[in-house]
């Protein structure tokens, strides 16, 4: 069961990846077409298209970035991919520690110094 998750979620993440630089190369490509057709300059579509293809693989750039950044050291550690009962606390508290900034942060009150 494990086995087929895992695949499901990789597959997943290889459409997620084709999805994100394809849509906005197709979108420059057709505006192209469609600038190039209306004031007659059909080369505008090769700039639009290489602002398409850098504008996808920025796109994947940040999801790889997002990605890695929330595998946590634990998950290596750990053999079967499920977090222990203290990882999960220890989360829970780090997620509630920065609310309770924001929270601080927001109810600070500002005093102008004569």
């Amino acid at each position: 069961m494990r086995y087929k998750r895992s695949v499901y979620r990789s597959l997943a993440l290889i459409t997620q990846f084709g999805i994100n630089m394809l849509v906005p190369i197709f979108l420059c490509v057709m505006a192209g077409v469609y600038l190039g057709k209306k004031f007659e300059i059909n080369w505008i579509t090769i700039p639009l298209f290489a602002m398409g293809a850098l504008a996808g693989f920025r796109n994947i750039f940040i999801m790889a970035k997002k990605i890695y950044s929330d595998e946590t050291p634990s998950r290596h550690a750990s053999v079967s991919g499920k977090q222990n009962s203290h990882d999960k606390i220890s989360s829970r508290h780090s997620d509630m520690s920065g609310l309770h900034q924001w929270d601080r942060e927001k109810d600070t009150v500002h005093v102008k110094k004569n």
